[in-house]
């Protein structure tokens, strides 16, 4: 009997069909994650864009902020990385190292890169006593060395008003007397006979920065504070200077009195300073202050030295392999170094060198971890 095929339905039991089985598919495990370009998540790890201020600095994907930093005791990193022998060599370390050299991609142009080396060359050959007492780690050493130094002629302490006399304070400075010299010599602002008269009144005072007024003619000492060799001050320490301690210096009868002026009416009221004096210092303290906010982003206000080294530089390029291989694939391997604060606030101002200076000045501290190498610590 043949087979007959027909469309009659067949017996028995039927799913139902969802009403939405044919429109929905199956939901992905990672549908409910946001989603963003690979190149937008790559540069938001690795930068952060100051607002207004076009400057670039690091963001920490792992800033190690669960728990504090483990304490081990103090660091000597500074000093066991570098031997120094003396206060003359520290002085040179610290002018030799404040600033680091142009880097072959800067991201700036001719006039700004022109501005940075003008600056750099204007600032006085000054070196902070904390610096020193940081790089030698020798207290008393130190301190009797710069006496002797100071006795002999070879170095002066500059005094600035106003600039606080403790270890963090910005007032108490060296300069060699080479330095000094040659600054006076080749001044475009002085006569030469006031040269020599200047340069031969501060061999005979060599154990004070405090000039006494009456040394010099009015007109001398306008020159001499417009030239930036002398500073006024409204009000000096007792220890600083007094009339008694300075009246060698002063003239010897009563005929010169009437060409400088009378003793009861001109005090000593002159410190000596360097031309430009007032912009390295206000650079000095812009930096120290950005150096703590950086070490403030951490949240016990600790953070090891590696870490602080990179917020301070920015998220820059490198010329290490894997940032050249980077480059050379397209992706993101660090933006330039014009467009850091440490370039566009500091003029390439050297990590190592700001750190010293806020050690001297006991801003910081330097720790050992035991597991990630030196910490430092704002206190």
């Amino acid at each position: 009997m043949p087979l007959r095929i027909t469309s009659a339905p067949v017996s028995g039991i039927k799913k139902r069909k969802s009403a939405t089985s044919t429109t929905r598919t199956r939901a992905s495990p990672f549908a409910s994650h946001a989603r963003a370009k690979p190149s937008a998540r790559g540069n938001a790890q690795a930068k952060l864009l100051q607002p207004g201020a076009g400057e670039v600095m690091a963001v920490d994907e792992d800033s190690g902020d669960a728990e504090p930093l483990p304490d081990r005791g103090g660091s000597q990193y500074l000093t066991e990385s570098m031997k120094l022998d003396g206060v003359l060599q520290a002085m040179h370390h610290a002018k030799e190292s404040m600033f680091e050299e142009l880097p072959a991609r800067a991201g700036m142009n001719s006039t700004r890169i022109a501005e940075v080396l003008n600056l750099r060359r204007s600032l006085p050959p000054l070196v902070s006593v904390a610096h020193v007492h940081t790089v030698l780690q020798a207290p008393t050493q130190v301190e009797r060395e710069i006496v002797s130094l100071v006795q002999t002629g070879q170095l002066r302490r500059l005094i600035v008003p106003g600039r606080g006399n403790d270890a963090a304070g910005l007032g108490d400075c060296l300069v060699l007397a080479s330095d000094l010299q040659n600054l006076v010599q080749t001044s475009n602002e002085l006569e030469q006979s006031l040269k020599d008269r200047f340069l031969h009144i501060l061999d005979s005072m060599a154990n004070t920065s405090a000039i006494p007024s009456l040394v010099f003619s009015r007109e001398e000492s306008v020159a001499l504070v417009r030239a930036g060799f002398l500073v006024t001050a409204s009000s000096l320490s007792q220890d600083a200077v007094n009339l008694t301690s300075l009246r060698a210096y002063l003239p010897a009868n009563a005929n010169d009195y009437d060409r400088y002026g009378s003793p009861q009416s001109r005090a000593p009221a002159f410190f000596l300073s360097l031309p430009n004096t007032g912009p390295y210092l206000r650079l000095l303290s812009a930096a120290r202050s950005h150096l703590l906010t950086l070490l403030k982003q951490s949240k016990y206000h600790e953070a090891p030295l590696y870490l602080l080294r990179d917020r301070w530089d920015g998220a820059v390029e490198t010329n290490r392999s894997f940032s050249v291989a980077k480059r050379a694939r397209g992706e993101f391997s660090g933006v330039l170094p014009g467009r850091t604060k440490k370039w566009k606030g500091f003029n390439g101002m050297s990590f190592r060198w700001i750190l010293e200076e806020a050690l001297g000045a006991g801003l910081v501290e330097l720790f050992d971890t035991g597991s990630v190498g030196p910490g430092v610590r704002c206190l």
